[in-house]
Protein backbone atom coordinates (compact mmCIF):
# COMPACT_ATOMS: atom_id res chain seq x y z
CA UNK A 1 0.00 0.00 0.00
CA UNK A 2 1.83 3.41 -1.27
CA UNK A 3 -0.11 5.39 1.32
CA UNK A 4 1.63 3.55 4.33
CA UNK A 5 4.85 3.37 2.41
CA UNK A 6 4.76 6.98 2.99
CA UNK A 7 3.97 7.18 6.43
CA UNK A 8 5.80 8.22 9.39
CA UNK A 9 4.95 6.33 12.61
CA UNK A 10 5.47 8.60 15.91
CA UNK A 11 5.78 6.87 19.50
CA UNK A 12 4.61 9.03 22.08
CA UNK A 13 6.80 8.97 24.55
CA UNK A 14 4.00 8.52 27.45
CA UNK A 15 2.91 5.51 29.10
CA UNK A 16 -0.63 5.27 28.53
CA UNK A 17 -4.04 3.51 30.47
CA UNK A 18 -7.65 2.90 29.28
CA UNK A 19 -10.26 3.41 31.90
CA UNK A 20 -13.59 2.31 31.38
CA UNK A 21 -16.52 4.27 33.90
CA UNK A 22 -19.81 3.87 34.33
CA UNK A 23 -22.16 6.37 32.97
CA UNK A 24 -22.68 7.56 36.70
CA UNK A 25 -19.07 7.22 37.41
CA UNK A 26 -18.21 9.68 35.10
CA UNK A 27 -20.45 12.27 35.80
CA UNK A 28 -19.50 12.06 39.32
CA UNK A 29 -15.64 12.36 38.45
CA UNK A 30 -16.84 15.66 36.23
CA UNK A 31 -18.14 17.28 39.63
CA UNK A 32 -14.28 17.76 40.34
CA UNK A 33 -12.76 19.82 37.61
CA UNK A 34 -9.00 19.39 39.14
CA UNK A 35 -9.14 15.92 38.07
CA UNK A 36 -9.15 16.72 34.22
CA UNK A 37 -6.44 16.15 31.54
CA UNK A 38 -3.89 17.92 31.65
CA UNK A 39 -3.81 19.59 28.14
CA UNK A 40 -0.37 19.51 27.33
CA UNK A 41 -1.01 15.53 27.06
CA UNK A 42 -2.40 13.51 24.45
CA UNK A 43 -5.83 12.35 25.62
CA UNK A 44 -9.54 10.84 24.76
CA UNK A 45 -13.19 10.85 26.35
CA UNK A 46 -15.38 8.29 24.38
CA UNK A 47 -19.16 7.64 25.46
CA UNK A 48 -20.80 5.16 24.08
CA UNK A 49 -24.37 3.88 25.34
CA UNK A 50 -22.74 0.74 27.77
CA UNK A 51 -19.67 3.28 29.28
CA UNK A 52 -17.19 6.11 29.24
CA UNK A 53 -13.67 4.85 28.18
CA UNK A 54 -10.68 7.43 28.98
CA UNK A 55 -7.05 7.16 27.46
CA UNK A 56 -5.04 8.74 30.05
CA UNK A 57 -1.09 8.98 30.05
CA UNK A 58 0.37 7.70 33.44
CA UNK A 59 0.66 11.64 35.02
CA UNK A 60 -3.10 12.19 34.02
CA UNK A 61 -4.14 8.64 35.45
CA UNK A 62 -2.06 9.30 38.52
CA UNK A 63 -3.89 11.99 39.31
CA UNK A 64 -7.83 10.66 39.14
CA UNK A 65 -6.67 6.88 40.08
CA UNK A 66 -8.01 7.76 43.54
CA UNK A 67 -11.05 8.82 42.67
CA UNK A 68 -11.96 5.92 40.21
CA UNK A 69 -11.40 3.11 42.56
CA UNK A 70 -14.01 1.21 40.91
CA UNK A 71 -13.28 1.67 37.69
CA UNK A 72 -11.97 -1.16 34.63
CA UNK A 73 -8.53 0.14 33.58
CA UNK A 74 -5.94 -1.61 31.66
CA UNK A 75 -2.01 -0.03 31.31
CA UNK A 76 1.25 0.03 30.10
CA UNK A 77 0.23 1.12 26.53
CA UNK A 78 2.16 2.90 23.77
CA UNK A 79 0.62 5.46 21.39
CA UNK A 80 1.63 4.95 18.03
CA UNK A 81 0.24 7.60 15.15
CA UNK A 82 0.31 7.43 12.03
CA UNK A 83 1.70 10.89 10.55
CA UNK A 84 -0.18 10.80 7.16
CA UNK A 85 -3.58 13.09 6.71
CA UNK A 86 -6.03 10.24 5.46
CA UNK A 87 -9.22 11.52 3.42
CA UNK A 88 -12.64 9.99 4.25
CA UNK A 89 -12.02 7.86 0.74
CA UNK A 90 -9.08 5.92 1.89
CA UNK A 91 -9.93 1.99 2.38
CA UNK A 92 -7.98 -0.43 4.41
CA UNK A 93 -5.43 1.79 5.69
CA UNK A 94 -5.89 0.46 9.04
CA UNK A 95 -6.63 -2.85 8.43
CA UNK A 96 -3.83 -3.56 6.47
CA UNK A 97 -1.31 -1.91 9.92
CA UNK A 98 -3.77 -4.90 11.57
CA UNK A 99 -2.85 -7.16 9.67
CA UNK A 100 0.86 -7.01 9.85
CA UNK A 101 0.56 -6.36 13.48
CA UNK A 102 -1.54 -9.72 13.68
CA UNK A 103 0.48 -11.78 11.98
CA UNK A 104 3.40 -10.88 14.52
CA UNK A 105 0.97 -11.71 16.98
CA UNK A 106 0.57 -7.83 18.02
CA UNK A 107 -2.71 -6.64 19.70
CA UNK A 108 -3.99 -3.62 19.24
CA UNK A 109 -6.24 -1.02 20.05
CA UNK A 110 -7.87 0.98 17.00
CA UNK A 111 -7.93 4.75 17.49
CA UNK A 112 -8.93 7.51 14.75
CA UNK A 113 -9.14 11.42 15.26
CA UNK A 114 -10.19 13.08 12.34
CA UNK A 115 -7.12 12.93 9.79
CA UNK A 116 -5.29 10.27 11.39
CA UNK A 117 -5.33 6.46 12.67
CA UNK A 118 -3.32 5.56 15.99
CA UNK A 119 -2.99 2.48 17.58
CA UNK A 120 -2.06 1.75 20.87
CA UNK A 121 0.06 -1.51 22.04
CA UNK A 122 1.15 -3.29 25.46
CA UNK A 123 4.78 -1.74 26.02
CA UNK A 124 6.31 -5.74 25.65
CA UNK A 125 4.96 -5.35 21.98
CA UNK A 126 6.51 -2.02 21.56
CA UNK A 127 10.10 -3.22 19.78
CA UNK A 128 8.70 -6.21 17.56
CA UNK A 129 6.42 -4.08 16.42
CA UNK A 130 8.61 -1.67 15.46
CA UNK A 131 10.79 -3.53 13.81
CA UNK A 132 7.43 -5.41 11.97
CA UNK A 133 6.06 -2.01 10.86
CA UNK A 134 9.21 -0.57 9.65
CA UNK A 135 9.17 -3.23 6.82
CA UNK A 136 6.22 -1.14 5.54
CA UNK A 137 6.13 2.43 6.91
CA UNK A 138 8.00 5.30 5.46
CA UNK A 139 10.23 6.66 8.80
CA UNK A 140 10.04 5.34 12.65
CA UNK A 141 10.46 8.20 15.24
Amino acid sequence: MDLLENTKVEVAPETFFLVSLSHNGWLKLLESPELSPRMTAPFMIFRDKWEVTLLLDEIDFGTLRHAIRDAKTEGAFRLLTFDTELDFNVVGFLAEVSRILAEADISIIALSAFSRDHILIKQEDLPQALKVLGEYVGELC
